[in-house]
């Protein structure tokens, strides 16, 4: 945590990757507008809350702002893909659209290493906060593999397609089945939200939509474990 507005300044000055900055509801001042400006002009994800939610971080004089630090640097996916391009690889990406629950990130970020995806992409809002939790539950993978945080999911799908992306979404509502897709090329899965599964704008820009046949009684499984099921389908037809 990063406590008080001069603190919360010099942090953003420095280049410090944050993950939210929360103002207390109702703050007013020189001060706080020029950290605000601050938060804005960086794209950073803020959110104004009660004072109690504050104090319930710390017990420490905050002026009435907080903000939390990603416990790992951020990367510019519009500069991974050209490197891994230039490198000779096929990109293989992973595209998170919602996921929130920090140990089904950390699960799937693990998977996703041991697969060999060369990246993963998260929002920079309603997405699980990269911290110590998270890079314990992944085992380390958060520390090895490049994270793409994005203003606009919709909007990435559609310039990973730009560049020559293959756009797989997964969703219960697809008619393809996942063991019967071929993953020729650079290839980005996209998997949704653990209530609500992918996005009305992924549905309908995605290149092809998958599904994991099921054989028992129950309809769905835990989005950490089909996306382990995915990707390594994906690696086996790669490799």
């Amino acid at each position: 945590m990063v406590i008080g507005l001069h603190p919360v300044m010099e942090a953003i000055n420095s280049g410090q990757n944050f993950i939210k900055v929360f103002f207390k509801s109702g703050l007013k001042g020189e001060l706080f507008q020029e950290c605000f400006s601050l938060v804005r002009q960086n794209s950073i994800p803020f959110q104004y809350v009660p004072v109690e939610k504050l104090n319930g971080f710390t017990q420490a004089n905050h002026q009435g702002v907080i903000a939390l630090i990603s416990a790992i640097p951020y990367h510019d996916i519009s500069q991974v893909l050209p490197t891994l391009y230039e490198s000779g690889k096929e990109p293989f990406l992973l595209v998170l659209d919602g996921i929130t629950d920090i140990r089904n990130f950390g699960a799937i970020a693990r998977s996703a290493e041991a697969a060999g995806v060369d990246a993963i992409v998260i929002g920079s809002k309603k997405a699980a906060m990269v911290n110590t939790d998270a890079i314990k539950t992944s085992s380390g993978a958060l520390n090895r593999i490049p994270v793409c945080r994005v203003d606009n999911i919709d909007k990435t799908v559609q310039f990973l397609k730009d560049s020559g992306i293959s756009v797989v979404g997964a969703t219960e509502k697809a008619q393809a089945s996942v063991f019967d897709t071929s993953f020729d090329g650079p290839v980005a899965l996209v998997m949704g939200a653990e209530d609500t599964g992918l996005s009305e704008a992924v549905l309908r820009e995605a290149d092809t939509l998958i599904k994991i046949p099921m054989a028992g009684q129950i309809a769905s499984l835990n989005v950490s474990v089909a996306c382990g099921i995915i990707l390594f389908d994906i690696l086996r037809k790669k490799m």
